[in-house]
Formats: structure tokens, sequence, C-alpha cells
């Protein structure tokens, strides 16, 4: 029997070097399950960092709801990056340039800022030890001790939710952590019950910052939306920066300004690389 998600197409899109799938299912009537994100994962040319699969919204006045996959089929409640580039194929289809998108984090909203730039409203941080979440107490988030230690990490984070968990290490320099050895052992540390995505960032200048992510559920990635949010609001807690500032990753910048509100703000470009169809074939072979 065909899979039903063939024949559907779907744009292959990055923000900031992060790469992105955007699927569209509204009115098909199907879902994409963990095995299927896999499979298209595995297809030429369609590895993905994020899949931003498109439902019909739950509440009124939404535009879609959004289910968020890593490469691994895990789900994730928020992507930043992604969000952008599911604005960018909305406002294309006609859609509007200010669209509210449902996940399971709740809503968010997004708007254009220019002719491929995009700013997305990514909520207020959540910064209590149970909603990031963590393991044990932790009476200040914004310093916690790394325990049991890791050979090669600091010995403290900062933790932030940004509708996933993130926990954030300042660093002299980004450029020389071993992180293919040490974000996998941090992702899936005993402090974070449901993982969490793994920062190392330096302070360039009060406005400036220079991050790179291990992202949970994917792994290194040139860019991450959320990671971004976090390390600012990290660095804006610790005395570090202002609250706004320019955040450097390997695929590009992004700006991001934590509002008087309590909102978090990102800004920053998208580009379309091309648009196919999923074919039937993905979908034959064994799951990983």
């Amino acid at each position: 029997m065909t899979n039903p998600l063939a024949g559907r197409p779907i744009f292959r899109m990055n923000g900031i070097g992060n790469e992105i799938l955007v699927l569209d299912l509204r009115g098909a009537g199907v879902e994409a399950a963990p095995a299927e994100a896999r499979a298209i994962a595995r297809a030429p040319g369609l590895r993905f960092d994020q899949l931003m699969v498109l439902h019909e919204p739950r509440q009124a006045g939404a535009d879609a709801f959004m289910r968020i996959y890593n490469t691994d089929g895990s789900l994730s409640a928020a992507c930043g990056n992604g969000t952008r580039c599911v604005a960018y194929v909305l406002g294309r289809a006609g859609e509007g340039d200010a669209l509210t998108l449902e996940t399971d984090a709740g809503p968010v909203r997004t708007w254009r800022a220019g002719d491929t730039r995009f700013t997305v409203d990514m909520g207020a941080p959540r910064l209590g030890w149970r909603e990031i979440p963590l393991a044990t107490d932790a009476s200040d988030t914004s310093n916690v001790p790394l325990s049991p230690p890791v050979q090669g990490a600091p010995a403290a984070f900062s933790a932030v939710n940004m509708g996933n968990p993130h926990a954030v290490f300042f660093v002299e320099d980004p450029q020389t952590i071993d992180l293919a050895t040490l974000g996998p052992q941090l992702e899936h540390h005993p402090l974070f019950p449901e993982r969490a995505n793994i920062s190392f960032a330096k302070m360039i200048a009060a406005d400036e910052i220079l991050l790179r992510v291990w992202e949970r559920g994917t792994g290194e990635t040139r860019a991450c939306g959320s990671a971004a949010c976090a390390v600012l609001v990290a660095a804006a807690r610790a005395g570090l920066s202002a609250r706004e500032a320019r955040v450097r990753l390997p695929g590009g910048d992004l700006v991001i300004a934590w509002g008087a509100d309590d909102h978090v703000l990102m800004t920053g470009d998208v580009e379309l690389e091309f648009e196919t169809v999923l074919e039937a074939r993905f979908f034959t072979e064994p799951d990983a």
C-alpha cells in the first residue's frame, strides 16, 4: 500500500543554515508519524534539522497547527528558524504577512520584516527549574552546577526554556569545544529528564554573542533560533549583555530582543532552496 504522504509537496529551506523542511498537510486528512519523519530525513537531499508539519488550526484565529520533528523522529515544541520558514511558505501562497501558528508550547506570532526576513515572537522564557525542566531543585537557574560533572565541560550552566529546554555554557572560545563528544553527553545528562539543547557561547560585546549549538534529537546544527533566544536571556540574566543583541551562529546572524513585556523576539532571514514531492520509495526502507 502506498504511503499516504507520497505525492505531497515539500519545501526544502534554511533559516541561516538551519536545515528545514515544510510539509503542509492541511486538508489532507493524514498525519506524519515519527517513523515517517525519519524516513524523510533518510531520503536523498531531504536530510533536515527540523521538519515542520502543518495541520488544521485547533483554535479560532490561528492559521495552522505546527508539529515539529527532529531528525530522530522526536518532537520539539518550538523552532524559531523553522517558524520563519513556514511564514515564508505561507506568505508565498498568499496567506498574509502576519500569521499566528499553534505549537505544543502555545501560539507563536510571526510577521514579515523584509523580502525574506521575518520576526517571530517566541514568547516569554520559562526560568523555574520545574518549567525547564531540571531533575533536581535549582534555586538559581542562571547558575546551575553541572552535577555529576562531565569531563571537558564547564562546571555550571544557565538553564532556560524557550518552548524546549536549553543549557547555556559560557566559554572562552566555542570553536575549541569538542561538540561531537560533549553534545550527546550533555543532552542526555541526568539533570535533564526531557534531554536538552546544549549551547556554548562567547560574549564578544554587550550586544554581540558567538554561539555553537548541539540540538536535542538532531546533533550539531548551523543555527538554532530557540537556542539564540535562550543564550540572550541567559546573558542578560547574568549581566553580560543588554536585552538586545546580535547572535552569531555558523550559518549566519540572528537579532534577538528580550522586551519589557518579557517576550523574546527573533529576527532573521530564510532561503527557499527547492520544492519537490515525497516519493513512495522514501517510505519502503526499514526504519532505522
